[in-house]
């Protein structure tokens, strides 16, 4: 039995009471019922003396945050029942009107992640994650080392033409496959811990290298567009994001190799044992085709686009609902396979979508971001950056990261001016650490796919998430004081 856990007597039964998550469930619960009820909170003004008011509402958001955020890290109750909490809190105590905290649980970027994890599935039960998976094994060899590099440098690759979610939905299944060849273990490992939080992080950090890898790029552009009126194109985000998207690929692994170094070194026999396997698989089969069809089909519907004007109008959550009602009219899947889905990962998700809408709509989230920045008012350009970025990031953990940035771009672009600092690097800035929330699995989908992995705890992700974020911080400090100015980027305003 676990320390935290005591053996309760009650008549002829025993009842086991883990006292640990007794204590942090009434932490959040205490948390909720003193930030609610206080007496409010002073305004947040900007430095034209614009006054940001505090809500009741906006101070309920935020007492609902906070027990959402202790209840996710310490996972005192099922994930997805957190999220259920959070519209429930909002409807009871009158937050937001049920209809608007509900709908958001319906929300498309909640769906886009239920196909996402369908187009997982299809790889799983058609056999082409194996074939995908044995086919990569036998390229990078019999060295873990090499195995985390391997799949760390695919997952960055395919972020580059689709999105971050259907990728991390798409390689799951193909580290499940590799991870079973590994171990017959059912405990979690430090290979396991190491190869699915590593697919989840660097599915973000290639994610900010092209428009395609995520929305939050094109929202953030077409916003920083109509602020500072400057036009940022395709292939100049490319450009300055390349370095430090694999760049973070690579500080990953070897963050990864540190952290979570595997129990072995090599696995002996893999190569040869993948390429038998593979051999083993034959020729493809019609409902592998199929599946492949598809799922390329809707890859290059959704990354085209962004340049083929005729499909400007399609929206991609249809797109790939498209697909997935495709798979069940070709027979690919079944209702056994709907019922299989991992409808807590996808609760979870909808219960980020509510806090964040939440957060936005009661003007809690801008009073948050006007109060940090204007800290910062007064300090050396380089701090007010990091600043800013700081903020992005952890606000990302916790709302959806096109929500982060457009609260804090509009406040950090009023400053910067004054401090002489360049519109870009507060636009690139944000977007970097907005596609990397290392902290918590309400964070990113890819986050809480790789959960289903059930190779590590909430508290672990947030633990390793710690360092990550802080090398994360490290980088675009280098990226804004050494990369960027050598690569173009204006910094600083002339005469500053």
């Amino acid at each position: 039995m676990a320390n935290t856990e005591r053996a309760v007597e009650l008549g002829a039964q025993t009842i086991s009471v883990d006292w640990r998550k007794v204590l942090f469930l009434l932490l959040g619960v205490v948390l909720f019922l003193v930030v609610y009820f206080c007496p409010m909170w002073p305004d947040a003004v900007d430095p034209q003396g614009k006054h940001f008011l505090l809500t009741k509402e906006g101070k309920g958001a935020i007492a609902i945050f906070l027990l959402a955020a202790i209840w996710w890290v310490f996972e005192v109750v099922p994930i997805g029942v957190t999220s259920l909490t959070i519209g429930l809190l909002q409807a009871l105590f009158l937050i937001r009107s049920p209809k608007e905290a509900f709908n958001d649980f319906m929300d498309p970027s909640v769906l886009f992640i239920f196909g996402s994890i369908v187009i997982g599935t299809v790889f799983t039960k058609t056999g082409l994650t194996r074939r995908v998976a044995y086919k990569m094994l036998s390229v990078v060899g019999e060295k873990t080392s090499m195995i985390y590099l391997g799949c760390f440098v695919l997952t960055a690759a395919l972020t580059h033409i689709m999105a971050h979610t259907a990728v991390a939905a798409t390689m799951f299944p193909l580290l499940m496959a590799i991870y079973s060849l590994y171990t017959d273990e059912k405990e979690p490992t430090r290979f396991g811990k190491g190869l699915f939080i590593g697919m989840a992080y660097v599915a973000g950090a290639g994610s900010i290298i092209t428009l395609l890898g995520a929305a939050r790029g094109a929202v953030a552009i077409g916003f920083f567009k109509d602020i500072a009126n400057t036009e940022i194109s395709f292939f100049e985000l490319s450009y300055f994001m390349f370095p430090i998207g694999w760049g973070m690929t690579i500080l990953l692994w070897v963050f990864f190799m540190l952290f979570c170094k595997p129990e072995k070194a090599v696995i002996p026999g893999l190569k040869e044992r993948a390429k038998r396997m593979y051999k083993g698989l034959g020729s493809w089969s019609t409902k592998e085709i199929l599946a492949a069809v598809i799922v390329i089909g809707t890859i290059l519907v959704i990354s085209m686009k962004q340049f083929v004007p005729a499909l400007s109008q399609l929206d991609k959550t249809g797109i790939i609902l498209a697909a997935t009602v495709l798979f069940f009219i070709v027979n690919i899947l079944d209702i056994n396979d709907l019922e299989e889905i991992p409808w807590n990962i996808i609760l979870l998700f909808a219960g980020a979508m509510s806090i964040g809408f939440c957060l936005w709509e009661t003007g809690a989230a801008e009073w948050m971001a006007v109060n940090w920045l204007t800290l910062f008012q007064d300090a050396p350009a380089i701090f007010f950056v990091l600043g800013m970025a700081f903020l992005v990031m952890v606000m990302t953990n916790f709302i959806m990261n096109v929500a982060a940035i457009s609260i804090a771009l509009p406040v950090a672009l009023v400053i910067a001016p004054y401090l002489g600092i360049g519109g870009e690097v507060i636009l690139f800035s944000s977007l970097v650490v907005a596609g990397m929330p290392f902290l918590l699995l309400v964070g990113a989908a890819p986050n809480a796919i790789a959960y289903n992995s059930r190779q590590f705890t909430t508290g672990e992700f947030f633990m390793y998430g710690i360092p990550a974020s802080i090398i994360l911080m490290v980088v675009v400090y280098v990226a804004v004081q050494f990369i960027w100015p050598l690569m173009g980027m204006e910094i600083f305003l002339p005469g500053s």
